[in-house]
């Protein structure tokens, strides 16, 4: 309702010429006057209607004033509906107890002064309409504030969606933050950095010297130079540190903090963000070890090529071509065994098996015993000794021939391999005079090399050698591998002293 709109004015009275003079009389309040010459069409108007203000009088057949006061009081739309009463006898004052307590506000009396009863009218028909407009206003507000709350709550629940997201982001990313007031001392942490940290957030207190005893001893002056930039006026740091977390774990982290300035320049707060990297810097661990192991083993294998050629002669360009060719794929064998295993080591049923591999498919060869796992060094060195077994065998003995048989057995005797190779049925055997390149090279591998022993027994019916190599790292494979060519240089005589191959 407006400030200028026109409200309801209803005159009850039962004689017409009473309705016309207040009609006269309210004319100049510009109000829509309603009349009623009875108390029951006084109602049905109600019923129908709002109404400001209600002039009815006492004295009425049916319905009394005080009898449709009541009427009206009962209902709800008009509990507060202003009710004047027009009197032309005398009341008491019983009479008007009466009345008030019926809902009327006023009592005008016979005869009416029509400027007096203009003066209420207007009163209470100006306070009907003030009171719709702040009913109306009051209706706008509530409207408005649920429309704000409605707002406020959708913001609050995407603000609350946005923090799960940026939480599980965090938790993805093993990231953690937090907030430090640099005045009060107050601190917060988020869930990720708890978990950072290692940290109960129901136990652990966060203070900077909490803080400082769970970082790595040799980090912590990190923090006090974060500390000491900050003063200086620095806004913003980062940093690699480690975390000592209570369980005994080590974590990497990366650190980025900002300050933020008063106008003075003085810190006033640090905000910061914690990355869990240490599965990052394991990788770059086994990233360096591995191209410092990729470089050990370059250089061993190098070192053994170069031996080999160094230390093979033949009696031809040809024959000189093949003892190089087959050494070096008997390197090339044990090293794709190696492969299989990431460089784990190499069982020893495999190596026996790739040397004798070209003799397997008759009934010459037999081979047997308990699986022993062995160090990659030692299986490197290994294969090269039987590999000059199997050459010398293929040359002079068992292998030379059809007839020829070769059996080699293997055991762990408290923690060394004893190899037995016994062969039978070939050409005669005389034992040299000296020691051929192959019986050498073999010698040299197993003996100066992995610090176990050769021993040749040249039996007429067969050669019988033994080997025996420690299993349990007497000889440690990274401080003797690459000292490999020396180490047969060492063993050999010099070129013109060889003799040809036992």
């Amino acid at each position: 309702m407006s400030e200028h709109e026109k409200v309801n004015i209803l005159l009850v009275d039962d004689q017409p010429a009473k309705l016309l003079a207040y009609e006269v009389i309210l004319k100049e309040l510009n109000e829509n006057l309603v009349v009623a010459t009875s108390g029951r069409e006084a109602l049905e108007y109600l019923l129908k209607n709002e109404v400001a203000v209600i002039l009815v009088d006492v004295c009425m057949p049916e319905l009394d004033g005080f009898e449709l006061a009541g009427m009206i009081r009962e209902h709800p739309r008009f509990q507060k509906t202003a009710m004047i009463f027009i009197s032309a006898i005398q009341v008491s004052d019983i009479d008007r107890l009466r009345g008030y307590e019926m809902g009327a506000v006023d009592y005008v009396p016979v005869p009416v002064i029509p400027e007096v009863l203009r003066a209420k009218i207007k009163v209470f028909a100006e306070l009907y309409r003030k009171t719709r407009q702040l009913e109306r206003f009051n209706a706008e507000l509530e409207d408005r504030v649920r429309a704000r709350t409605a707002e406020l709550e959708a913001s609050t629940a995407q603000l609350r969606e946005s923090e799960q997201r940026r939480s599980l982001a965090i938790a993805a990313g093993k990231m953690g933050s937090w907030d430090w007031d640099w005045v009060n001392g107050d601190w917060m942490w988020d869930e990720g950095q708890y978990h950072i940290f290692g940290v109960d957030p129901e136990s652990f207190e966060v203070t900077p010297a909490n803080v400082q005893a769970l970082l790595h001893p040799d980090d912590v002056g990190e923090l006090r130079k974060a500390m000491a930039q900050f003063n200086k006026g620095v806004t913003s740091y980062e940093a690699e540190f480690r975390v000592r977390r209570p369980d005994g774990t080590i974590c990497w982290c990366v650190g980025t903090a900002a300050a933020t300035l008063d106008k003075g320049g003085r810190v006033v707060r640090v905000s910061g963000v914690t990355v869990d990297i240490t599965e990052r810097k394991l990788a770059e661990q086994r990233q360096n070890l591995l191209a410092r192991e990729v470089d050990h083993r370059a250089k061993n294998a190098l070192a053994l090529a170069q031996s080999i050629v160094r230390l093979t002669r033949g009696e031809s360009v040809k024959a000189y071509i093949r003892a190089v060719e087959g050494r070096i794929n008997a390197l090339a064998r044990v090293h794709t065994i190696l492969s299989l295993s990431s460089w784990q080591g190499a069982e020893i049923g495999k190596l026996v098996d790739e040397e004798l591999a070209p003799y397997s498919i008759s009934d010459q060869v037999t081979f047997s015993g308990s699986e022993i796992q062995l160090e990659p060094a030692t299986a490197q060195t290994l294969a090269l000794a039987l590999h000059e077994l199997v050459t010398n065998s293929a040359k002079y003995g068992a292998l030379s021939t059809l007839a020829g048989r070769l059996s080699v057995k293997w055991e762990n005797r408290e923690d060394f391999l004893d190899l037995a190779w016994e062969e039978n049925g070939g050409p005669p055997v005389k034992k040299p005079a000296s020691r051929g390149f192959g019986t050498r090279s073999v010698i040299a591998s197993v003996e100066s090399q992995l610090g176990g022993k050769a021993e040749f027994d040249w039996r007429s019916e067969g050669l019988i050698c033994r080997l025996k190599v420690p299993l349990n790292g007497h000889f440690a494979a990274s401080a003797r591998e690459p000292q490999h060519a020396a180490m047969l240089d060492k063993a050999m005589p010099s070129r013109a002293s060889r003799s040809a191959d036992a």
